[in-house]
């Protein structure tokens, strides 16, 4: 039975008893404390801790989940993987274990003919919490389970929670018994390789505090309801219906795994480190296309670091399967496509903006691959020199975030170099990064206020209504009144606030348009509004200070924006859409938006695409848009369905996701896109577009940035101005000052190397003189010279190599010169073959100097070079060194 077969089944199954289907949630997790969907009930989390009003009593769902916390074992076994799908049904207070556990059975049992998955009941066991008599006695007395195929078992095992604080709660687990060559029998608490987990279904009826593990966290108490929440993982179901042995031998991952051992010409099974590679890559590619097509794309921090992560170990896993410089990750992403795309049809949708992203992603990591081995051999040699056999944690991170080299490369070939890596520094230092990243996204949302306070708050207000399309003031009551993330009665002049309305005519930031700004007006207070947010669907917050008076819940409020921002603001949202067509139709349909920010008279489109934008092209699209603008084309919005936006060829955003409604802004013809935000009435209203340039901010992806409006009109007022001073300062009409301007910087660029031509034959001139000048030190010869001012750092190190050159092979000599090529000192020490036989290292007497200079500097034992922040102290540099040197050879 296929994947997809499975899905559909239980989805059928449950859609037949009274459950409403939910499509699955992106991956991108709502939840400020998650960065990913760890678990299939997390879309359905605000509904089990009473935050919200569910919207069905019972739902069941297919849900994509992702779990990166043992990613590092992901390919050593076959138990272990990064992305999974998750079969559940839910409900919401409505019906408890006395109903959950028998659909369950019946689903598992049923004949494959009759809709079910067909399992032999006498193959099956169960387990329960150690004290659930009740789930027992449905098990035995109601189902028929035999009492020795029940078995108990503790929290660890038969308690569930999301591993953060919320909602958990005792569980029953069904297992499969895979027969006596898997294992020793006795059940599942005897081998659970043997005894096989299928289905878990959970009791929520507490909430759990924070704590570590599967058992150091407190209970708070009892949930609103109790609920269900139960679990199928869709990969284990397969592998079982399917007859493999495990989840990398399935229909969609073993044919990513097979297409990677045909394009690195190896074969699963024959080789235990290869076939390590070979899940790896299978994994990491599943999950990597299902992240880009929720709308991750890769960077140094947050989810784009675990999407970056994913993809470049697949890379590296290629090169150690004999890819070498090939480029495959195309040719596996397209299968990776082909199998997904039949549960998710976005995915062949999105398809060119997939292999644009991680196309682009692996051209750049096998550059880093080139660029980071050269540092990591500076790194190591560095190490070596100090006696030293761990790379520090610092350098390590150091390799992962500037240079994106994934931990596991750098442990292997610190291996390869005899030395260890300080991974405990390297994950603290990456921990930090990941909270400091986790804490700003969760902020932004629900500043200091938690979850629950406004989940409370939506409930007693309702939906709040927006009125922004239409309207700048509206008369509204204050529902809630938040100061300290708290919920308060009222705030008196110079409080913080969030202030939530029943009704609002101020647009919460989203969709890359910026907040409203704007004040709120009680009959005793007045509130400055600097930022909206909807940190729920439906709830909209209005932060900012009391000016004066107090504002209490209940009152009569009048809000209002500032309507020049918003017009601002309205116009480059609007151009933020004609620019996307125009690069649409410049560079066809994968130049999918990736990103945007709307401020007023100014914005910024990212986009996806393969390399640089020719600037030609970026002339045309202004020119295009422009046009659209001269025409004064109608602006106009409406709500349609999803289906029918797509079937006109709507643009719906890459990675983004749709509810049932959407709404539509067409500007003319030209343009038509899903969006949320506020626009001009027509495009002539814009004025005019002026695109300053693009540039890369990240592989696959292009920012434009532009002006709109007046700041376009003044920015060319200025342009103009600056032209005309060129025009007279150079005696050149306008159409001329290309060619005068670059004639000028052709002749200064060529005076410039003649000039360093004759610096540099000035100062190695006085190589000879101070050889012939050099101190005997105990049978060697050194020379310690400051050079003038100026002396560029490469000049300083002609000289110390050319000085060290004058003398002959078997006179041990040590060169030191020092200078200041500009504001700050630089030190170069050269020592030849028979002055390191005498026990002098450049590297060590740079140190030295250095030290003297206030700075730091080293390098090999032959030359190395230092500076500092003291030119004032050279002269004491240069004796420092000159001590270090007689302390060595005496």
């Amino acid at each position: 039975m296929e994947s997809a077969e499975i899905a559909r089944r239980f989805l059928r199954f449950f859609e037949e008893r009274g459950h409403t289907v939910v499509p699955s949630a992106s991956l991108v997790a709502e939840d400020p404390t998650l960065l990913l969907v760890n678990a299939g009930m997390v879309p359905f989390k605000p509904y089990f801790l009473g935050q919200k009003k569910p919207p069905y009593p019972r739902a069941a769902s297919a849900q994509k989940v992702m779990r990166t916390l043992d990613i590092d074992e992901v390919g050593r076994t076959t138990r272990h993987a990064s992305f999974f799908q998750m079969l559940g049904n839910f409900s919401f207070g409505d019906y408890f274990k006395e109903q959950a556990l028998p659909y369950a059975w019946e689903l598992l049992t049923k004949p494959e003919s009759e809709g079910g998955f067909g399992f032999p009941a006498d193959r099956l066991w169960v387990t329960v919490y150690l004290d659930d008599d009740e789930a027992q006695s449905i098990w035995h007395d109601e189902i028929g389970v035999p009492a020795e195929r029940i078995q108990r078992r503790g929290m660890a095992d038969n308690f569930w929670s999301m591993g953060v604080p919320g909602p958990c709660g005792p569980c029953s687990e069904i297992y499969y018994d895979r027969g006596p060559e898997y294992g020793r029998d006795g059940g599942p608490i005897a081998d659970e390789n043997r005894y096989l987990e299928v289905w878990n279904n959970v009791f929520m009826q507490f909430e759990r505090g924070a704590g570590g593990g599967k058992e150091g966290f407190p209970i708070l108490g009892d949930l609103p309801a109790k609920s269900v929440d139960t679990g199928m993982g869709l990969e284990r179901m397969a592998a079982i219906l399917q007859g493999v042995d495990n989840i990398y031998e399935i229909d969609t991952t073993y044919k990513i795994l097979d297409r990677a051992a045909e394009l690195t010409k190896s074969r699963y099974g024959r080789n235990a480190r290869a076939d390590v590679s070979l899940r790896v890559v299978a994994d990491h590619l599943r999950a990597g296309v299902m992240l880009v097509g929720d709308g991750v794309l890769p960077s140094n921090e947050g989810r784009g670091y675990v999407l970056r992560r994913m993809l470049r170990r697949a890379i590296r896993n290629l090169r150690l399967l004999g890819a070498g410089e090939e480029r495959y990750m195309h040719e596996l992403t397209a299968t990776t496509i082909e199998v997904m795309g039949q549960q998710y049809p976005e995915l062949k949708t999105d398809a060119a903006n997939i292999h644009t992203v991680i196309d682009a992603e692996e051209g750049s990591f096998l550059g880093t691959l080139r660029t980071g081995t050269a540092i990591f051999d500076a790194a190591v040699e560095e190490t070596k020199r100090k006696g030293g056999a761990i790379l520090a944690g610092p350098q390590a991170f150091q390799l992962h975030d500037t240079y994106g080299f994934p931990i596991d490369l750098t442990l292997e070939m610190a291996a390869e170099q005899g030395l260890k890596v300080d991974e405990e520094g390297f994950r603290r230092l990456m921990q930090e990064q990941r909270d400091r990243a986790k804490a700003d996204s969760a902020a932004k949302k629900t500043g200091n206020a938690d979850v629950s306070v406004l989940g409370e708050m939506l409930d007693r207000a309702g939906r709040v209504d927006f009125l922004g399309y239409d309207h700048i003031t509206a008369e509204a009551t204050v529902v809630g009144i938040l100061v300290d993330g708290a919920s308060v009665p009222a705030a008196g002049a110079g409080a913080t606030v969030e202030v939530v309305l029943d009704r609002t005519p101020f647009y919460a930031e989203g969709g890359g348009q910026l907040a409203d700004q704007g004040v709120i007006r009680t009959a005793g207070a007045s509130v400055e509004v600097v930022d909206v947010q909807s940190p729920f669907a439906g709830l909209v917050v209005h932060r900012g200070k009391v000016r004066d008076g107090e504002i209490r819940a209940g009152d009569h409020a009048h809000a209002e924006i500032d309507i020049e921002r918003r017009r601002a603001i309205s116009r480059s949202h609007t151009a933020t859409h004609l620019v996307h067509r125009g690069f649409r139709n410049a560079l066809g349909e994968t130049a999918a938006q990736a990103g945007s920010e709307n401020s007023p008279g100014r914005f910024r489109f990212d986009f996806t695409a393969a390399g640089a934008v020719p600037p030609s092209v970026l002339r045309d699209v202004e020119d295009e848009v422009n046009a659209v603008l001269i025409n004064d084309l109608k602006v106009h919005a409406y709500h349609t369905s999803l289906t029918e936006a797509r079937s006109m060829g709507a643009l719906a955003l890459f990675g983004e996701k749709y509810g049932d409604e959407v709404r539509i802004v067409e500007v003319g013809e030209y343009s038509r896109e899903l969006c949320g935000g506020t626009h001009v009435a027509s495009s002539g209203q814009l004025g005019l577009i002026k695109v300053l340039g693009e540039a890369s901010i990240g592989a696959g992806v292009r920012r434009v940035e532009a002006l709109v409006g007046i700041d376009a009109f003044r920015f060319l007022a200025r342009e103009s101005v600056l032209v005309a001073q060129l025009s007279e300062q150079l005696k050149a009409r306008r159409e001329e000052l290309p060619e005068r301007i670059e004639g000028i910087v052709t002749r200064l660029r060529t005076a410039e190397r003649e000039l360093e031509k004759v610096r540099s034959a000035q100062v190695l001139a006085a190589a000879g003189e101070l050889a012939a000048s050099a101190r005997d030190i105990n049978g060697v010869a050194v020379v310690t010279h400051r050079a003038p001012d100026g002396t560029s750092p490469d000049d300083l190190r002609k000289l110390a190599l050319e000085v060290r050159g004058r003398f002959p092979g078997d006179r041990a000599a040590m060169i030191v010169v020092a200078g200041v090529p500009a504001d700050r000192p630089v030190v170069v020490a050269a020592v030849n073959d028979a002055g390191r036989t005498r026990g002098l290292a450049a590297g060590r007497l740079v140190g030295v100097a250095a030290k003297a200079l206030g700075g730091g500097g080293g390098g090999k034992d032959d030359v190395a070079q230092g500076g500092g922040a003291r030119p004032e102290a050279i002269g004491e540099a240069l004796d420092a060194v000159e001590r270090a040197i007689r302390e060595t050879l005496s």
